[in-house]
């Protein structure tokens, strides 16, 4: 995602498009008073301006009334480290809403919060308890690419996307 020459290569293999789905992110969990600030910026690179560089390639070759669905994320609490995440997602949100209002062909932009995946937590050994089935995750997803909705952030388990 941070480098652009490989997105539009692929858009440009890709061809004319009904929908984007981008699940990639990047960044490390740093604490606020610790790293260095190439940290902070390869992650502010990497998933919120790759994300909106990928929209910005993705929209000319998308018909009119596609989609594009990007994904945010939320730890279910504050987390030591996670503040640089929480800055980065929060403005990937903000860039969902607000590219709601602009006249895309009818093209609708929305973001998916999946928060931890129950299965991930489980592979890694953690409490899956405050994660969330991979499929409330998956049909969050489609609900985003095929539903109206447009500047729309999808939090599966608290939407009540079942």
């Amino acid at each position: 995602m941070a480098d652009p020459d490989s997105v539009a290569a692929l858009l440009d293999r890709a061809g004319e498009l009904d929908a984007v789905v981008c699940c990639a992110a990047s960044g490390a969990l740093v604490r606020l008073d610790e790293g260095e600030d190439a940290e902070y910026l390869a992650g502010l690179e990497g998933k919120l301006l790759g994300h909106v560089r990928l929209v910005r390639q993705a929209l000319p070759r998308l018909r009119d009334g596609g989609s594009i669905t990007l994904t945010s994320g939320a730890f279910a609490e504050p987390t030591p480290g996670g503040t640089f995440a929480a800055l980065v997602n929060a403005g990937l949100e903000a860039f969902v809403e607000a590219a709601a209002v602009e006249p895309l062909r009818g093209v609708r932009i929305n973001a998916v919060s999946p928060g931890w995946v129950t299965e991930t937590l489980e592979a890694l050994s953690m409490d899956p308890s405050a994660g969330t089935p991979a499929r409330e995750v998956a049909r969050a997803y489609v609900a985003a690419v095929t539903g109206r909705d447009r500047g729309r952030v999808f939090r599966p388990g608290a939407d009540g996307i079942r």
